[in-house]
């Protein structure tokens, strides 16, 4: 496991017992974010990243009893405070990295991924095997619950020039992995970039 990833799972490790309730509040910005994907029933979507799986609820409500629903992450923590919030009732929880998923290609039809970029450590890498594993014409939402500047006044820093979140930085990124930004949302109450999968 890299450095990176060690990271990774120590920060969310320390974290997953208590996360949803530090985040109480984020349930409808999540459901707003997922209806704004578009997806159908019988849709086949990952969350990407899931943390305790606050997105699966929504989600399997987008795509319906016929819809697939999987729920990836890193961290084993987190996973377990999924089960025991009972999200994995709503879809099925996957101990995996973005970086290789264990999925077929063109296999989804959209990811949805809450607080994902700034975790990634090869972010174009890791957002080409998105794009593997979605069908052209798919979908990707990158979201969080805050923007960019509540963000860092509540974890108490600067945003700097080369954030990849912000447009200018994540528009050529998403390019560059397979995808195409069809809209881009940064206000201090939701951040969400959607894109589509080019063919």
């Amino acid at each position: 496991m890299s450095d990176d990833h060690t990271h990774v799972q120590e920060f969310f490790t320390a974290r997953a017992a208590d996360w949803d309730r530090r985040f109480p509040d984020d349930g409808p910005a999540y459901a707003s974010a997922v209806a704004d994907l578009g997806l159908r029933a019988g849709d086949r979507v990952l969350d990407a990243g899931c943390g305790t799986g606050r997105a699966l609820t929504p989600l399997r409500a987008a795509v319906g009893p016929s819809g697939v629903v999987v729920g990836a992450d890193l961290t084993p923590a987190m996973l377990e405070a999924a089960v025991r919030a009972g999200r994995d009732r709503e879809g099925q929880l996957m101990l995996a990295d973005v970086a290789v998923l264990p999925l077929r290609s063109e296999s989804l039809d959209a990811v949805f991924g809450a607080g994902l970029v700034s975790h990634l450590a090869h972010p174009t890498e890791n957002l080409r095997e998105l794009a593997r594993v979605v069908r052209p014409g798919g979908m990707l939402a990158l979201f969080h619950p805050i923007g960019r500047v509540a963000l860092a006044a509540r974890q108490g820093r600067r945003i700097t020039p080369d954030d990849l979140r912000a447009e200018p930085n994540l528009r050529p990124l998403l390019a560059g992995s397979g995808w195409r930004m069809t809209s881009y949302v940064d206000e201090d109450d939701r951040f969400l970039a959607l894109a589509v999968r080019e063919g």
